[in-house]
């Protein structure tokens, strides 16, 4: 289901969305996370994601569930299809797009950029003054910039290193 934009509806996540919006994360991230195991260093990426989909799995059931994240579900027919996570920073007057995952049968509908609308008008009226998020910088997470792009953020240039230590 590519194509034209499709109607949706936004709300609170709920507890019974929970195994959809697992479902439908590890079926958006998975060309992700093979663009990345392509273009990683493989020990590296070996440390940090023996098994990507439990990893995600565990992360995306955290973060939904975490009372210090606000989430958010966008619908269509009532059934999950997308869903954004935020952070909000009152000290820093910073909020955090934390995570966000389209069901790959949406993609391309503008289901993301109506997400990122939607939570920034959120931030925003929490008094935020800033709004923030993270991505990768292989090829399959170019789709996610182009998305943030156009949603009118602009990349902060940064490299993040590692190094294992128990070889050492």
């Amino acid at each position: 289901m590519t194509g034209k934009q499709v109607e949706i509806e936004i709300r609170p996540f709920a507890s019974r969305d929970l195994d959809r919006i697992v479902d439908l994360s590890l079926r958006a991230w998975a060309p992700v996370f093979n663009s990345v195991k392509a273009s990683f260093d493989p020990e590296l990426y070996e440390y940090f994601y023996p098994d990507w989909q439990a990893h995600q799995e565990k992360d995306v059931r955290r973060t939904c569930s975490s009372p210090d994240n606000k989430t958010w579900v966008a619908t269509s027919d009532d059934r999950p299809v997308a869903f954004v996570a935020i952070r909000l920073s009152v000290e820093d007057k910073t909020g955090e797009i934390f995570m966000i995952a389209v069901d790959p049968d949406f993609q391309r509908r503008g289901i993301s950029r109506r997400l990122i609308d939607f939570v920034t008008g959120q931030m925003k009226a929490a008094g935020m003054e800033m709004c923030m998020l993270s991505t990768g910088a292989d090829p399959g997470h170019e789709p996610a910039r182009l998305a943030y792009e156009r949603s009118g953020f602009k990349p902060w240039h940064s490299i993040i290193y590692f190094k294992k230590l128990l070889d050492d």
